[in-house]
Parts: structure tokens; sequence; C-alpha cells
């Protein structure tokens, strides 16, 4: 445990001064980027090590691994990220522990995630995940709603039940006209987040950028960077 202790530490390391060195370069407040460690595939004692480094917001992407590891961590003061493509079967277990989803794409998962938030007492964050690779009225490959159904989706995640709209969120597209154009996506994410605060101010939460492209998150105004492999390196699959 001393040993992967000392590794978390090291990479943690490493990638706060990759997010400060990028926020220097943008002329950036390094406060105002917010460090997610997805910690997807890796156990439970994991999550605790980066709490006591200093993590506070971790994310999961397959609720079959995540619920059992919030459970099992539910005595750390953590705020919980779902970034994965959430199917309705599962919403009523991941508005259980999730604080905020990432991943919301369509008008049907609004209505399951109030429903499950109302029944729970609680109040779930939700970004609007724009997918810059799909056309008009089709989900992205990689999740998401082409960038003409994001207001349409924010007023129905504002007028549901148990839910806040919080933000954007975007993963840079494989395909299509920003392929391998990371920055310009992000750039392009940017121009959709001003246009959503300008009807809902409160919404001010961009999440883009994972290991490979954060300093292009961060150059482009990201408040959020969802970090994985650099953190927690390569280590077999959970199950």
């Amino acid at each position: 445990m001393t040993d992967r202790r000392a590794q978390l530490a090291a990479n943690l390391a490493q990638v706060e001064e990759r997010i400060a060195s990028a926020c220097a370069s943008a002329g950036r407040d390094r406060e105002g980027v917010t460090l997610i460690v997805v910690t997807k595939t890796y156990p439970a004692s994991d999550v605790r090590i980066l709490h006591g480094l200093g993590v506070r917001h971790v994310a999961e992407n397959r609720d079959q691994d995540a619920a059992p590891k919030a459970a099992a961590c539910a005595d750390l003061d953590l705020t919980w990220h779902f970034v994965g493509q959430l199917q309705t079967n599962k919403v009523r277990s991941v508005a259980g522990y999730a604080d905020i989803v990432q991943s919301v794409d369509r008008v049907k998962l609004v209505t399951a995630l109030s429903a499950a938030a109302e029944k729970d007492g609680r109040e779930l964050g939700c970004l609007i995940q724009v997918a810059l690779d799909a056309e008009s009225g089709a989900r992205g490959d990689r999740g998401g709603v082409a960038p003409d159904g994001v207001e349409e989706l924010a007023a129905a995640v504002e007028a549901a039940q148990g839910l806040r709209l919080d933000g954007l969120m975007t993963v840079a597209p494989l395909a299509g006209p920003y392929a391998g154009r990371q920055r310009a996506a992000f750039d392009r994410l940017m121009e959709f987040s001003s246009r959503l605060r300008g009807n809902h101010p409160a919404a001010n939460m961009v999440s883009a950028g994972m290991s490979a492209d954060l300093e292009d998150a961060v150059a482009a105004g990201a408040t959020h960077v969802r970090v994985g492999t650099a953190v927690l390196g390569v280590r077999p699959r959970l199950g």
C-alpha cells in the first residue's frame, strides 16, 4: 500500500504541475480548474489513497463498478461524478451515489433522473453532454446530444424536480470535423457554454479534457478536467 501511495502521489504531482503550467500559459487562476480523477477500473483502496492525497472529485463510467465502490467510500467527503453513457435502467442506482451526472443527452434520461432524485430526496447536478460529431437530431458515437439539441435538454433539466443544470461536457470526438483537433473542439464547447449561460446563468461548469489533452481544455477555458491514466497508471480491469 505504501508503494501504491507513493506512485499515486508522484503521478498526481505531475498532473497538478501540468494543470498549473497550462493555467499559467492561459493567464488563468489555478483555482479556476477542478481536477476530477477518473477511477474507473481501479479499486476503492485507490480512491481512499487519493482522498488522503487531497483529491475530492472522482468519476466513474460504469454503474456496476461505481455503486459498490461509492458504498465502500461512503465515509469520505467526495463528490462523485458519473461520466459514462447512462441507460435508464441504471438511473435508480446511479442517483443513489452520484452528485453530478455529466452525460445527460436525452429527455428520457432527464425524466428518469428526476424521478430517482425525487424518490431519494436528493438534488443531482447535470451536465449536458455535447457530441461535436453528431448531426442534427442524432447522438454521438460516444454519447451526447447534437449541438442543436442542447437548449431543449437544458430547459428540460431546469424544469425537472430534483435536478440542477450545472453546464456542459464533451469528449473530444474521434470522427467528424473535430477529430484530432482537440483545442478547436474545446473552443467550440466554450462557445456553446457562453450561449447556454445567456439563458441559464448558473450553468457555468465546463467539463472537457482528459489525460492526453488537458492542456488544450484548460487553454480553451474548461472549469473541470477528467484525468484517469495519468494519475492512476495502467492496471488490470476490475472483474
